[in-house]
């Protein structure tokens, strides 16, 4: 697997992922041909990045009242550069990793926009939306599983129910978390000294996914005037 780590922090501990249990990416954007980088030297630019937005998250999260793991890695992956994409996970023990990918980072044309889609995947840790996520996925099978068997529906039919119940409920939130990443990872990229409202240009030049019923993310200008509603409130 080639994967190249950055040392953000001292106190960001780099740990192997080999053995460990992620959950699994967002389905990622892909281009039909490998982006040409804007910046002289993307994966410098984002270690530079990383090195200041990073510490911020790392505060707000051991200023928190909650056990979450704070000990951040973030990794630049090398294997498609075609693929445009960012997503937080963790393993098994909680641990925490941000990943994005080589495309992402040629496709970004300056720091700001690294800078914001960087703190947004950071407050979806920081707010536990993997954690909230996986209960109301599991709410969802249980209450669709149990409606299905009360109304005599066969092991398969229930099983089948239940998987769809669990995918609706993993989605309920999705765009609300989005939304309240967006609005977070705004106060972490303004906090390091970037332009957030100019970091979500980003959202200018991929797909729109519009305001699609269960969808996973809300359309691009709700997140755009998130960013512009959150730091009106701020520099007031």
């Amino acid at each position: 697997m080639n994967i190249k780590a950055f040392t953000v922090l001292a106190s960001v501990f780099l740990s192997a992922c080999g053995g460990a249990t992620m959950t699994p990416a967002p389905k990622p954007v892909t281009s039909p041909k490998t982006p040409v980088a804007y910046m002289a030297n993307p994966e410098a630019s984002f270690s530079t990045v990383a090195k200041r937005v990073v510490p911020l998250a790392v505060t707000a999260c051991r200023e928190a009242t909650t056990n979450t793991r704070c000990d951040f890695s973030v990794f630049v992956d090398n294997r498609y550069p075609e693929v445009v994409n960012a997503y937080q996970t963790q393993d098994r023990s909680g641990k925490p990793y941000i990943v994005f990918s080589v495309g992402l980072l040629n496709t970004a044309r300056n720091e700001d926009e690294l800078a914001f889609v960087l703190g947004h995947e950071l407050a979806h840790h920081l707010a536990g939306h993997l954690q909230r996520q996986a209960t109301s996925s599991q709410l969802g099978a249980i209450l669709a599983g149990g409606v299905a068997a009360m109304m005599g529906g066969s092991n398969q039919t229930v099983e089948a129910v239940t998987r769809i119940g669990a995918d609706v409920g993993a989605r309920a939130y999705s765009k609300s978390h989005e939304l309240e990443a967006d609005k977070l990872g705004t106060l972490l990229a303004l906090d390091a000294g970037y332009d957030p409202f100019k970091g979500a240009q980003f959202f200018t030049r991929i797909p729109d996914p519009g305001d699609t019923f269960l969808g996973t993310h809300p359309p691009n200008t709700a997140r755009i005037d998130m960013v512009r509603s959150t730091m009106a409130s701020v520099r007031k």
